[in-house]
């Protein structure tokens, strides 16, 4: 993978330096040196002291990513929504575990985009799960290409630049057509996976609208989240007296659905390498889908 700038007026006067303030982590910057990468300054391979001027062309060429021999490759089908160079976003079905665990080694996301990138030949084939979820929610996840886009994308993350918008079946009618709750979560004391709403927790926050009002005494909700707790949508709409649908951890009921009534639908984000704005939104699965069409008049 090759990622290139222009150097312009102020930019720092070494690569090494001018690396670094475009987002190139030190770690990438030793990787690339130590392990068959190159640095080019107008097509001359040159060393990380290298000084530049103003209309360079700087090149950074990622060495290859061999792949990960402990991860298994799974030759199942995957519902892709986007993929570029850098990256590739999916839209996971219900029941799929994201990524291996001492208990599950089989298919999973992770397994699958394996197989998707030694089928294609690929020249970087690691895996670089960026994001997450939960075994029975379904909906958009991101996959880095290879460790400077996942590096980027990182950054995208921890500056909350990445919006990742959500749509829940949820017990109850929402006195409010939209809300904001601002609860802080915690770990129970009383579990290794349950979260609580406790003085003690991370501050958390997640923006709701209620889409409309279901049969059986149920609302079709959108939300947003500020924060990235786990559970937290669960959490919270729990905590609001709303708990998702199937969703036994946190008081739901399993008379409708016999899992979290939880979909990621859409990502937001201007692309790091390009700075194109990307949408990309799945639509709902069956079961929810179903439930959903279900609206009182």
């Amino acid at each position: 993978m090759t990622a290139q700038w222009i150097v312009e007026q102020g930019d720092p006067e070494r690569l090494k330096d001018f690396l670094k303030e475009k987002g190139i982590s030190r770690r990438i910057i030793g990787r690339t040196k130590f392990h068959g990468g190159t640095f080019l300054v107008n097509g001359h391979e040159v060393r990380v002291r290298e000084p530049l001027e103003p209309g360079d062309n700087v090149q950074l060429n990622l060495p290859v990513e061999e792949p990960n021999p402990n991860l298994a490759a799974t030759d199942e089908p995957l519902d892709i929504l986007f993929e570029d160079d850098h990256y590739l976003i999916i839209n996971k079905p219900v029941g799929l575990i994201s990524v291996p665990s001492p208990a599950h080694r089989g298919d999973t996301v992770a397994s699958r985009v394996k197989h998707y990138y030694l089928a294609n030949d690929y020249r970087h084939k690691v895996v670089h799960i960026v994001t997450r979820l939960d075994r029975y929610t379904s909906g958009v996840m991101l996959v880095a290409k290879n460790t400077l886009a996942h590096s980027m994308m990182g950054q995208l993350l921890d500056e909350r630049k990445l919006v990742k918008v959500y749509e829940a079946i949820v017990e109850g009618h929402l006195g409010e057509m939209k809300g904001m709750i601002d609860a802080p979560i915690a770990r129970s004391p009383h579990s290794i996976i349950e979260r609580m709403v406790g003085p003690d927790g991370k501050p958390s926050l997640t923006e709701y609208e209620k889409l409309g009002q279901l049969e059986g005494e149920l609302s079709h909700v959108r939300l947003l989240l500020h924060t990235g707790r786990t559970h937290q949508i669960r959490v919270h709409m729990s905590h609001l007296g709303h708990p998702l649908v199937g969703d036994d951890l946190y008081g739901g009921s399993l008379d409708v659905m016999n899992r979290q009534a939880l979909h990621c639908s859409e990502y937001r984000f201007d692309h790091p390498f390009t700075g194109e704005r990307i949408t990309v939104s799945a639509p709902l699965p069956q079961d929810m889908q179903e439930i959903v069409d279900r609206k009182m008049e």
